[in-house]
Parts: C-alpha cells; structure tokens; sequence
C-alpha cells in the first residue's frame, strides 16, 4: 500500500475548490515563499515545533530527550528543536501542554481515505469532495496518485492543488486521474519569483501551458501580496497568459494575510513580509477588473 507524509487532514474547508471539501495536506515544497501559510510544510520531512504560548517551561522535554541538547527551560522557554534532534518525538508525547507538535505523519493511502470518507454526506450534498495540497503535491507523486484512484473508485471528486513545480511527466499523469485542478502562479517577473520563491518560475509557466492542453478545468489561483505582484506589469502578464490557456475555467485572486507569522516564528525563520499589510478589498477589485480585461472570469476569494 503506498504511504506519504501528512502535515494535516482539515475538514470543512471552503476554500479549496467549490462545495464543502476535506483538504488533504501533504509535507514537502520546493517553493519558500516569503508569505506561505503553511511554512510547516514547506521541509519534506517531520520537524518538531515548539507553540510557546503553550509552554509552561516544566523541563520534561529537556529531561526525556536522548540527545540531551534542548535549551534549559526558564527564560524564553524552548524555541525549536536543536540540529542533533533526531525526530524521535519523546517531548512532543512527554509535554503535558501540547506545546511540543510534530509536524508530519506517515499515513497510507487506505488510512488517508478512511478519514475522507467521513466526510462523504458533505460531499454528496454539497457538490464539493477531496483536495489534496501542501506542500507540493507534485513532491509525492505516486501517493497522490494512489489517493486520486482511490478516490475515483468512491465516487469522490478531487481537486490538485500544485504550483506547477515539479515533473511535467508526473503531472500529466495526475491529470488523468483529477476532476479539477487548482494552480498557483506567485509571480510572473523571473527574477522576482526566484527572489521570493527561491526557485525559477520556467518550468512552473511550462507546465500550465502543457496542463492546459490535456486538461478542461483549471482554476489558476494568485496570491495578491501588496507591493510584490500586485503592480500592473505584474496582472497584466499574468492575465496574457492565463488567457491562452483554454483549460483555465476561471482565476482566483486570494488576499495576502499575515496569519502565517507565528508560524514562521515557531519554527525560528524570519517572516519577511511583517511590513506588508493585507490588501484592502478596493484593491483587490481593481486587480480582478483589470484582469477582467483581458476576457478572464475573475474571481476574489477561495
């Protein structure tokens, strides 16, 4: 049975496709954006994190450690796992607080659908069914298919959603198995995209060209982060290529917010975006009208 990281199954999501969907979370992401909402996810292995608000610095994690290399508690408290820490997860189940989390789980594919399958009354009644996210989908590609055929065999529709790096071959291959697909685009710029993404942006382009040839329903999704790639030149090339894309079905536009900060916090990264505020919804309908012009049905929110 195929098996994959898990960073989290979350139920009742609206967001990610129409009707009432269960997200599945996957661990791994090539991408580091600077504003991502799941920075847990982003490392393809397990990582511990550490909730300081939640920790009452009681030194049970410093005492049942086998490497013996967690800060003294006091003070500041524990701030994140030391480099030598080898996963092995005895503070998280020694912390009397939930203070200490393990982020990433090994699940099968069997395990995964017994949890979708919970859900199937909302699915029914909704019009929505399974979306499987991250992370990058394209990182487990064998498990995602393996999720997607299961799926299918259930009557369950799915969505993919992917920032398109990855291997076209493989996602092509998910092509065949999805019933829609959500699809990230950051930034059109290359040289700001590697900037704020730590990657090249050829490859992801590429692909929503490719994907647009075998695929009728794409909805491409782009993060509106005031100040990045929000100005003109930035809509106006996106919308010019989405444009050509005969599978995309419509674009999302989606509201930068700054909610993923202590996240970053948690897992001792610097959140580079802290001076950025949310775009006001002005804003954001006159980013969606100025792509609107391009014949594009455009869409705010999830």
């Amino acid at each position: 049975m195929e098996s994959g990281l898990v960073l989290n199954i979350q139920r009742y999501s609206i967001h990610d496709g129409p009707g009432i969907r269960t997200t599945v979370f996957l661990k791994g992401c090539p991408l580091t954006c600077w504003w991502c909402p799941n920075p847990e996810s982003q490392c393809a292995g397990r990582e511990v994190i550490v909730v300081e608000t939640r920790c009452v610095r009681c030194g049970r994690c410093r005492e049942v450690c086998p490497v013996e290399q967690l800060p003294a508690p006091g003070g500041d408290g524990v701030r994140a796992a030391p480099a030598a820490c080898t996963l092995c997860g005895a503070c998280v189940e020694a912390c009397p607080t939930g203070a200490a989390q393990m982020a990433g789980t090994a699940m099968t594919a069997a395990e995964v659908i017994a949890e979708v399958r919970r859900d199937r009354i909302f699915y029914d009644e909704s019009g929505g069914g399974v979306t499987i996210s991250g992370g990058e989908p394209l990182m487990q590609p064998a498990f995602v298919k393996a999720l997607l055929k299961a799926c299918r065999a259930g009557g369950i529709a799915t969505a993919v959603d992917t920032s398109g790096y990855g291997s076209r071959e493989q996602l092509l291959e998910i092509a065949k198995l999805t019933d829609l697909f959500l699809y990230d685009i950051k930034l059109m710029d290359p040289a700001s995209h590697a900037s704020y993404t730590g990657a090249s942006n050829e490859g992801i382009l590429d692909n929503l060209r490719a994907l647009g040839q075998v695929h009728s329903n794409i909805w491409v999704r782009i993060p509106l982060v005031p100040g990045i790639n929000d100005s003109p030149a930035e809509l106006d090339a996106a919308a010019e290529l989405i444009r050509q894309i005969k599978g995309v079905q419509q674009v999302n536009l989606l509201a930068y917010h700054d909610t993923a900060a202590h996240k970053f916090e948690r897992l001792g990264r610097p959140y580079r975006v802290s001076d950025i505020s949310a775009p006001t919804p002005w804003q954001m309908d006159q980013a969606a009208e100025r792509m609107r012009k391009f014949g594009l049905n455009v869409k705010t929110g999830g």
